[in-house]
């Protein structure tokens, strides 16, 4: 009777903790605004929690990193979160909270809940067949919401259009938009798509960014100019490298060299996710 028993009770625990949250094994998918992501890492399920490396979270929920010895500090916009290796505590905006899975280290990448991160940030979490998915909060620009940013650049021959359609990289590129918009300047006195054609001193458009809505239209353009300088470097040395023109203020700006390689790295990151789409190609 007792051997009996004991058979119920065990093959009853199996029937719970296989209706858990996520499946038992790890062979399964994450999704951010319903593109599947990449890991160099596999999942992996601890307590029930579904564990990936830092790297996952900080470039595909548009938040910045930052170490100091074996603490963790995520931040986007207005919300902050800290963690620390090995600790089951975490402090998001100044309150602290307790966490299911310590976050840890394996094979030199730091792993930590997908799921207490992504929610961190505002984001809805579902896990249903094998997937689990993670919303981000859209970004709404005059009251509209934005549903892709649209990437137009141009070579020699040709030119590529493209878009993006996750929440999180044109929200952080509008951000550094918008943070890094310097003065107001007079409109360069020569300036042109088509770079074999700008000589020293003139202004090149690196590439044009369009925020569209559900339809397609544009909510917002930015335009990024750079200037084409003389070699060796002579008297051009003291104009501004980089120019913003804001389209739908009619308005230049200055901008900084660095904000735009910041825009240019989140682009290659979208890229090698497989986050771009590709909508036109006319480069020969």
């Amino acid at each position: 009777m007792k051997k009996v028993l004991s058979a119920f009770v065990m093959a009853l625990i199996l029937i719970i903790t296989s209706s858990t949250t996520y499946a038992a094994d790890t062979d399964f998918k994450i999704k951010v605004d319903g593109f599947v992501i990449a890991s160099v890492v596999k999942p992996e399920i601890k307590n029930n929690r579904i564990m990936v490396p830092l790297r996952v979270i900080s470039e595909n929920l548009g938040a910045k990193v930052n170490w100091s010895n074996s603490e963790i500090t995520l931040t986007k916009s207005k919300i902050k979160v800290t963690l620390k290796l090995n600790s089951s505590t975490a402090v998001i905006n100044g309150k602290t909270v307790l966490l299911d899975v310590k976050p840890f280290l394996k094979n030199n990448h730091t792993i930590v809940p997908l799921r207490f991160i992504s929610e961190a940030f505002g984001c809805t979490v579902n896990y249903k067949n094998s997937i689990v998915t993670v919303d981000t909060e859209p970004l709404v620009i005059d009251g509209i919401k934005v549903k892709a940013l649209q990437h137009e650049y141009h070579m020699t021959m040709g030119g590529v259009e493209q878009q993006i359609k996750v929440n999180a990289y044109y929200e952080a590129i509008y951000t550094i938009f918008v943070e890094n918009k310097g003065s107001k300047v007079e409109a360069p006195v020569d300036y042109s798509w088509q770079i074999q054609l700008v000589q020293a001193g003139a202004y090149y458009k690196n590439a044009q960014y369009d925020f569209l809505d559900q339809k397609g239209k544009s909510i917002k353009r930015f335009d990024i100019y750079s200037l084409m300088e003389s070699y060796p470097a002579g008297p051009l040395t003291n104009s501004p490298k980089v120019l913003l023109y804001d389209d739908t203020e009619k308005q230049w700006y200055l901008f900084s060299y660095t904000a735009s390689q910041s825009i240019n790295q989140l682009m290659d990151t979208a890229s090698m996710n497989g986050f771009l789409t590709i909508i036109s190609n006319t480069v020969a």
